[in-house]
């Protein structure tokens, strides 16, 4: 058993900043580079991709991010585990393995954890009275299921332990849980028993910390912000952890950001409902029970973490097609930008009522004074506001309607209140509305698959 691994996060979203895994596997010492491509929506854009060409629907950064970072990896014995597979993780298996052939390295073995996605089985369920019952509304699947676009179960550590276990360097998956990545390694290194909450919990917590990249080491931080060194250059996490379910939060030194008692606690609090009850596959975790303690320079310990049995479902994540939207803009100048934009508006839906259009919803912001706020905006001095932007967004079932929304905005330039600019790109085009569907299925009826791919 080692002493201690130090496990960091690569990613903490598709599109996140394509340095850092670079930076991670060569500015200090790393054991696994844990790298989190996908969030809900992500799931159906990727089905769609895959709908459109079958070799597709993985996180494509990743066969060039492996040219650059795999021989190092090779070469300092770094694994790599990341849910970038999306919907097709055994294509992007693949790819990895024509990088590793172009790149002359041999004797590696890639796993590949199949069986998340479901959306082919859904008919099977229901014919069992597995109705995926929306977790909000308590309503069966079967009301949306012909709109299906993506549906896949959150796998938890487990099926990513086992391709450990049979040797693999890297490790592919496709919908699973964000903790799961960084809490894999730790069972595989330290033994641990999946019957120890209390250890599940901790690795659970470390991997919430590690799950969201910068955001843990001064990134979209709410505190001091200004005080965080070098964003440029921000470190990403590195959870140093120990057999007895100690956690050391940390960066490489020669990094910017930092890792303190308060980037961490807003990582922690971030996404995570009842703080008593945060549900995993392998245990429920008690954020309450989390203490922290500042150990040195960009150095937190996460230790006390206290968990409870598991429960005996795994959550299922699924997307649909809702109807279409629609977004517009045009930008108001001094003076009066506010009061403007709020005629332009008016006058808007004036006409969009005249024409008979429908819509379940029509929203209007004003950048520079509610986008973010809403309603609890503060009144602001018009005379003080250079300009104000009016932003429209519409959304329906219908798609004419939709469609004949795009044609209202540019109007609005010479049949409208003065001192309008910034309508470019053309006019505003309908796009697929994507919904989420949260849902629960027991553990009995889904078995992931371990694939090896040996190059």
């Amino acid at each position: 058993m080692k002493e201690k691994i130090r496990i960091a996060s690569g990613q903490g979203f598709w599109g996140d900043l394509l340095e850092a895994p670079y930076q991670q596997v060569t500015k200090g010492h790393i054991d696994y580079l844990v790298m989190d491509y996908l969030a809900e929506v992500t799931m159906s854009i990727l089905q769609k991709q895959k709908k459109k060409d079958s070799n597709l629907g993985y996180a494509r950064d990743i066969p060039d991010l492996m040219k650059r970072i795999l021989p190092i990896c090779v070469e300092k014995n770094i694994k790599i585990i990341t849910n970038g597979g999306g919907v097709n993780p055994l294509s992007c298996a693949n790819e990895v393995k024509k990088v590793a052939e172009s790149l002359g390295i041999k004797n590696l073995k890639i796993g590949v954890v199949l069986g998340d996605d479901i959306l082919d089985k859904i008919d099977e369920f229901l014919s069992k009275e597995i109705d995926l019952k929306n977790m909000e509304t308590g309503e069966s699947v079967s009301k949306i299921k012909d709109k299906l676009l993506s549906a896949n179960v959150y796998f938890g550590s487990e099926p990513i332990v086992d391709a450990l276990k049979q040797g693999a360097q890297i490790v592919i998956t496709g919908r699973t849980t964000d903790t799961g990545l960084t809490l894999a390694p730790m069972i595989f290194e330290f033994g641990w028993d999946y019957k120890n909450y209390d250890l599940m919990a901790a690795g659970t917590v470390a991997g919430h910390i590690l799950e969201c990249g910068a955001q843990s080491t001064g990134g979209n931080f709410l505190g001091d912000w200004e005080s965080i060194p070098n964003m440029a250059e921000i470190g990403f996490p590195i959870a140093e952890a120990y057999p007895d379910g100690e956690i050391i939060i940390t960066k490489h030194e020669n990094t910017g950001g930092l890792v303190s008692i308060e980037t961490v606690s807003e990582q922690l609090v971030y996404e995570i409902g009842d703080p008593t009850n945060y549900i995993t596959p392998e245990c429920i975790a008690d954020f309450t029970s989390i203490k922290l303690e500042q150990v040195g320079k960009d150095r937190v310990k996460v230790y006390n973490v206290k968990g409870k049995p598991e429960t005996k479902f795994y959550k299922v994540s699924a997307s649909y097609f809702d109807g279409y939207s629609a977004v517009g803009t045009l930008t108001y100048s001094w003076p009066k930008a506010l009061t403007k934009a709020k005629a332009a508006d008016k006058i808007l839906r004036q006409r969009l009522e005249l024409l008979g259009l429908k819509f379940d919803e029509i929203r209007t912001e004003f950048l520079g004074y509610n986008a973010c706020h809403g309603p609890l905006a503060k009144e602001i001095d018009e005379d003080l506001i250079n300009e104000v932007v009016l932003r429209v967004a519409v959304r329906g079932k219908d798609y004419k309607s939709i469609e004949r929304f795009g044609r209202e905005i540019a109007p609005l330039i010479l049949t409208g209140p003065p001192g309008v600019t910034g309508f470019s790109g053309g006019r505003p085009k309908p796009s697929e509305v994507v919904a989420y569907w949260p849902a629960l299925i027991p553990k009995s009826m889904v078995k992931p698959q371990i694939q090896i791919v040996e190059v």
